[in-house]
């Protein structure tokens, strides 16, 4: 179906503006607050987690199979993850044997999507053009055409008439093991799985349902789907190699306590050595240290953002004056939250890593006294230059 748009213009005074900026101070302050034991806190998490995995990574002990000497200890295990169940879709009557069977419901529905552009006028006053546009879309959920902008037209059919749903085995092994609920969830890696030409159909579905890419199709074309058509898909997560490092517990595993108080339970799809998985979760305690800072960084320069707001605002009955102090507080609260961010996980490493912490710092401060003093001996030669003698009269 072709894509159509439906445009709304709305204009907002000055004075609103102004009290709306005043409002977002507030909210600003507090995330611009929330953001220091964000980025303290993660410094912490991110040093906790290294000594962790290091602890981990020397306690561990690779073993092939089950030993009761090895009760309680952090192993390493590598093998299939299988099951002896089959596993059944109640109402489409799919089954396989699989460590989990998922039934994926999909609608061809109306979408709406929005994009705004905003004008200063002069006097401080904006005016807004928001364009709504509507497409068709394949989506699991339904979506509520009730609350577009221009639902006429785009009428969807409401809720879906099956579900998705997922069935998982209730045993899965790894050779003499039996793998707890935690750590099936974490097999993820899955595959196509097609219905069978002989598979029979729920009696509702006859002469309604077509085979279609493998899966079943209600509606008329699926070269042309309309709005309100279904399709249902399965995947299967097959028996598969895994790797896994965790603490033996009996014939099963939980995860393993270190003496930093942190747990350690990784699983990993393949074959994987225990130094490689150990290697993996640091690269990963790393990543997410990364991105968190820079989480704490954006709700930082957000929040002044927002602080900042009314200046801009207030300069906004000429917009071009309001687009240069804009542009100034923007880079005054990049410039700051910058600093702050970095003096908060400096501060942090002090705490948490002494000695890189101190370090650092003196490596700082030596830096600063460096500068210092290159400027003065720049300075000197200068001064001491003795002022030319006048010119004779």
């Amino acid at each position: 179906m072709p894509e159509d748009s439906y445009s709304e213009v709305s204009s907002e005074s000055w004075f609103s503006r102004l009290g709306g900026a005043f409002k977002g101070i507030i909210f600003g302050l507090i995330l611009f607050i929330v953001a220091f034991p964000l980025l303290f806190w993660n410094e912490g998490r991110a040093v906790k987690t290294y000594k962790t995995l290091k602890e981990g990574g020397g306690a561990v002990i690779s073993v092939n199979g089950y030993d009761p000497a090895n009760e309680g200890k952090l192993v390493h295990i590598t093998g299939k993850a299988a099951t002896e169940a089959t596993l059944t879709d109640s109402l489409f009557r799919v089954s396989a044997n699989a460590l989990k069977l998922r039934r994926e419901v999909e609608m061809f529905q109306w979408h709406e999507s929005s994009k705004s552009e905003t004008k200063k006028k002069l006097g401080g006053g904006t005016e807004t053009v928001t364009t709504y546009s509507y497409s068709t879309t394949w989506s699991s959920h339904a979506i509520s055409s009730s609350s577009f902008k221009k639902s006429a037209g785009h009428e969807n059919p409401g809720s879906l008439p099956y579900s998705s749903e997922e069935l998982v085995a209730d045993k899965v092994t790894l050779g003499a093991f039996t793998l707890p609920s935690s750590l099936v969830s974490r097999i993820i890696e899955s595959q196509s799985l097609p219905v069978s030409s002989d598979t029979p159909l729920p009696e509702e579905l006859a002469g309604k349902a077509k085979r279609h890419d493998g899966g079943l199709y209600l509606g008329n074309n699926p070269a042309s789907p309309q709005v309100g058509d279904v399709r249902i898909s399965f995947t299967i997560v097959p028996a598969q190699e895994i790797s896994l490092v965790a603490q033996q517990n009996g014939s099963s595993f939980t995860p393993y306590q270190a003496s930093t108080g942190e747990n350690i339970e990784l699983l990993q799809t393949g074959i994987k050595t225990a130094a490689a998985m150990f290697q993996k979760a640091q690269s990963d305690n790393a990543m997410w240290t990364w991105i968190v800072r820079a989480v704490g960084f954006f709700l930082m320069f957000a929040g002044l953002g927002m602080m900042f707001k009314v200046l801009s605002v207030i300069a906004d009955v000429l917009p071009f004056l309001g687009n240069v102090v804009g542009a100034g507080t923007g880079l005054i609260a990049f410039l700051i939250s910058a600093v702050l961010s970095l003096i908060t996980i400096a501060v942090a490493w002090i705490v948490y890593r002494p000695l890189l912490g101190v370090a650092l710092l003196a490596v700082a401060v030596g830096l600063v006294v460096l500068v210092k003093g290159k400027l003065g001996k720049a300075k000197q030669p200068q001064m001491a230059t003795p002022p030319p003698p006048p010119l004779p009269a």
